[in-house]
């Protein structure tokens, strides 16, 4: 168990998979939990959850696409909670195989706008509090994906491959204010947009799938003060599908 007692997280994207594995684990683990997603109905559900847990947190509804969204998260976490101790961003859309020529423009961009600008765009907007305070940990979640190309799978990787660039980029602007700034990279993880994505009814189909609550160690350890040593890291987390095994 981690202590993460007046630490505030704020997760984006944690309506489902690994971010709502993430929010319920820091919120069995004592934080305060802001969870983001577009829609109310599974974010208010999650809150629930860490509330019948013992836990503390809350739901803001938002578009990362949008800049007066951005600027409604973040204002609201800091009003309610004092701070943004800690930063998950995990907000992602995935998209089934097109190849570059059949690939729509529009989704393209929203692939783009969402993985990596949202990203960038909200941890702008918190980078001034964390500054302030000379402390604070940020957390992407990129993907195996983000190590190489793949037939197919253009936008979405992209998107990861800067994840992992920007993680690398903020850990040195950011090391002189106390802030730590890591990746996970997971490998195939048993969550519903994976399943979509690959046409997988998940786990029961492929042992070697990572569950989403194996992931969320990974962000608990690194929103921790025993990871103090580590910026600027981008951690593959294969699980049982490490091609070393083969």
């Amino acid at each position: 168990m981690y202590n993460f007692s007046k630490k505030t997280v704020l997760i984006t994207g944690a309506s489902k998979g690994i971010g709502r594995a993430i929010a319920l684990a820091y919120g069995l683990n004592g934080a305060n939990v802001v969870a983001t997603s577009r829609t109310k109905k599974l974010i208010s559900s999650l809150t629930d959850e860490i509330k019948s847990n013992g836990g503390n947190g809350i739901y803001i509804t938002g578009d990362l696409q949008k800049t007066t969204d951005i600027k409604k998260i973040v204002r609201k976490s800091i009003n309610t909670f004092g701070s943004i101790d800690i930063l998950v961003n995990n907000a992602a859309r995935i998209h089934p195989m097109i190849d570059t020529v059949n690939f729509d423009d529009d989704l393209w961009r929203s692939v783009i706008n969402t993985n990596l600008s949202g990203t960038f765009f909200i941890t702008k907007e918190i980078l001034p509090t964390m500054i302030k305070q000379s402390s604070g940990k940020i957390i992407n979640i990129s993907s195996i994906g983000g190590r190489s190309g793949s037939k197919g799978r253009s936008a979405y990787r992209v998107t990861k491959v800067g994840l992992i660039s920007l993680t690398e980029t903020w850990a040195a602007e950011l090391h002189e204010h106390g802030i730590n700034v890591n990746a996970i990279c997971p490998g195939g993880t048993d969550t519903e947009g994976y399943r979509e994505a690959f046409n997988s009814s998940g786990i029961k189909e492929n042992p070697k799938l990572i569950r989403p609550e194996e992931i969320a160690e990974v962000a608990l350890f690194l929103g921790s003060d025993k990871s103090s040593a580590i910026t600027g890291t981008a951690i593959d987390s294969f699980g049982r599908g490490n091609p070393l095994f083969n």
